[in-house]
């Protein structure tokens, strides 16, 4: 009988088109099924608890797996490490129960977005923020901030997903954003969103809009106007993937 494995990733996305496996192109999901395949011999598919987008990194992502190998968790982390390339680490492997699923399991996720404020964005820095040194009112992003906490349908956030039918139902675009906030530290702006569930760009549109607000082109009843119209159009450009984290999922 197959063991089921949770695996706990940490990566630099920069040089990847994201998570989902793409043909001819790098992704953190094909990556590490080509690991697994190497250190095993059998060509299973890891399930992330999401699809991080192109250049977006993380911290703590999470994979399922199922495989017949019985080479122990602990061997099998430092096997998958010498194997992939150090931009894809595997902070750990854990048995998993039968049911356990990356993605239908998780409960909770929270990602950061981290904007640099500074004039000159040190080099060694550039490729995991977003380097804005212009003029905001970072008081009114922190006060806007909090419109979207609480259930809303979060359709003006959620880029049209390339992975949808034309056949299938309308989305269930809801989600519950349990905190969201904007912090200084140093020289930079972090913004921390914790949620049981993000759609497709939703994050960094979120930035987008909050962004918006900082430069003076939006309020905060522009913000709550752009949230009830349920319309992408209606908000803000889609923040840039350098700056966005996935800090880590919970079950």
């Amino acid at each position: 009988m197959p063991r089921n494995l949770k695996l706990t990733l940490a990566y630099d996305g920069y040089d990847f088109a994201g998570w989902q496996v793409q043909p001819d192109r790098a992704t953190i999901q094909g990556t590490l099924l080509a690991a697994i395949e190497r250190v095993t011999g059998e060509s299973a598919i890891p399930q992330g608890s999401g699809r991080t987008d192109a250049g977006v990194h993380a911290l703590a992502q999470v994979a399922s797996v199922k495989i017949s190998s019985p080479i122990p968790t602990a061997n099998l982390r430092v096997a998958l490490n010498d194997t992939l390339p150090p931009a894809i680490r595997v902070l750990g492997v854990e048995e998993a129960a039968e049911d356990f699923h990356a993605r239908k399991s998780a409960r909770a996720k929270t990602y950061r977005y981290r904007i640099y404020r500074g004039e000159i964005c040190p080099p060694l820095l550039a490729r995991y923020v977003y380097h804005h040194p212009y003029p905001l009112d970072e008081a009114g992003m922190v006060g806007a901030a909090a419109i979207v906490t609480g259930e809303h349908d979060f359709t003006s956030f959620a880029a049209v997903d390339p992975e949808a039918r034309k056949e299938e139902l309308p989305p269930n675009n809801v989600r519950t954003i349990y905190s969201s906030e904007w912090k200084r530290e140093g020289q930079e702006m972090i913004y921390t969103v914790r949620g049981n569930g993000f759609l497709h760009h939703m994050v960094r549109n979120l930035v987008g809009v909050f962004l918006m607000v900082g430069k003076g082109n939006l309020n905060a009843d522009g913000v709550r106007r752009i949230l009830e119209l349920r319309d992408r159009s209606a908000a803000a450009a889609t923040a840039p993937a350098s700056g966005l984290f996935l800090v880590g999922v919970e079950y």
